[in-house]
């Protein structure tokens, strides 16, 4: 059911989405391809904040900076997952595994490869405290609009 609170939380983690994914494209080299990067990530906040933050609202704030928390790590697997899938697909094209098992071990390869890439403090503060912004507007959201 619709509340206040999972709109809250699914435009907040959208927005943290989608300024993570700049700050990332900031970090790669220049010469990467990004596509619909933005715009995947962005969707998937979006996801994460209705399904994981906005349905655990109204538990108090100290457990609403723990469910903001709950809510960021959830977008940035999702998000790195998606993004390991989608680069295995576009390897897995050009013939450059032997077989759908070496295939399937390359996503969790990219996936800590895209992982250490996005160790970059700017990029961990933002999600950090983006997060926490997250719980607590959620929070708000779900003591305000009842």
């Amino acid at each position: 059911m619709p509340t206040a609170a999972k709109l809250v939380a699914a435009i907040c983690l959208a927005a943290l989405g989608f300024v993570t994914s700049e700050l990332i494209k900031l970090v790669l080299p220049a010469s990467t391809d990004f596509g619909i990067f933005t715009l995947l990530n962005t969707g998937i906040g979006f996801i994460m904040g209705w399904v994981v933050v906005g349905r655990r609202a109204g538990r108090g704030y100290s457990a609403a900076i723990s469910n903001g928390f709950t809510g960021m790590v959830a977008l940035v697997f999702w998000g790195l997952f998606i993004q390991a899938v989608n680069e295995m697909v576009r390897l897995a094209v050009r013939h450059r595994y032997d077989g759908p098992v070496e295939a399937l071990a390359a996503i969790f390869e990219l996936l800590v490869k895209f992982g250490g890439q996005m160790l970059d403090p700017v990029v961990l503060l933002t999600l950090l405290c983006g997060g926490i912004v997250t719980g607590l507007l959620t929070e708000a959201a779900a003591a305000r609009w009842r």
